[in-house]
């Protein structure tokens, strides 16, 4: 069977001209001037860029965290810009998913109630949830940790158990920012490995703000954002 190439799959997330301008005591200071983005099932794009280009003020408008002044966020053909309060939290909720620097996991509960904690806050079995997760601590190759503490685990492990947490409401599109600044360079390689794998596996988009030049050899495109624009960047 053949597999459609990712540059011709449809878009699940599109960002059209999209403006964004915060008021600060010198006055208006201009992030994003017009930004697009495009995000496709099973791609990996890279996000780079000087600290203060607007990285997070992209990824915030992208998870629909922060609302543009201009321009859509259209995610499976549907601008938030239309959306209730309550859909956009339910989109957040149902399609995205997330990943910081930091894990942010439970201390209380072990890896599989961690990553099996969004979908029974969502309402699905106890019994199917920790089956979903499993299934994604063992593609994270986790599976003999599963019943581990996150005091338990290394860095790398626990930033792996956030990433399959990202992963258990099967979102359409996962935002990651630095998810592995705060790991060293040998962890860091297993870890986007890792997520590498999962994201071509699961079929979900994946947009990740990064520093570390070296991890852009496992990104399908990498863009830089500079006055307030992405564009191709010349890595």
């Amino acid at each position: 069977m053949s597999i459609t190439p990712i540059s011709q799959r449809k878009p699940i997330m599109r960002l059209v001209d999209v403006c964004r301008t915060y008021s600060t005591g010198e006055g208006a200071l201009e992030v994003l001037k017009g930004a697009n983005l495009e995000l496709r099932p099973g791609e990996m794009v890279g996000l780079v860029g000087p600290s203060g280009s607007g990285k997070s003020t992209l990824l915030h408008t992208a998870g629909l965290l922060e609302s543009p002044d201009s321009g859509l966020v259209e995610i499976d053909d549907v601008d938030a810009a239309r959306m209730s309060e309550r859909e956009r939290t339910l989109t957040r909720r149902k399609k995205l998913g997330f990943v910081y620097q930091f894990h942010h996991l439970l201390p209380e509960l072990n890896a599989i109630d961690n990553v099996a904690a969004p979908l029974m806050i969502d309402g699905v079995n106890r019994k199917i949830a920790r089956e979903r997760a499993s299934k994604l601590l063992q593609a994270m190759g986790l599976s003999e940790r599963e019943r581990h503490q996150p005091g338990q685990l290394s860095g790398g492990e626990q930033q792996r158990v956030a990433i399959a947490r990202s992963l258990a409401n099967q979102p359409r599109v996962l935002i990651a920012d630095e998810p592995t600044g705060n790991l060293d360079p040998m962890t860091t390689t297993a870890v986007f490995q890792s997520l590498f794998d999962t994201a071509r596996t699961e079929q979900v988009a994946v947009l990740v703000a990064t520093h570390n030049l070296e991890l852009t050899t496992y990104m399908d495109r990498v863009l830089t954002l500079k006055d307030g624009q992405l564009t191709d960047a010349d890595i």
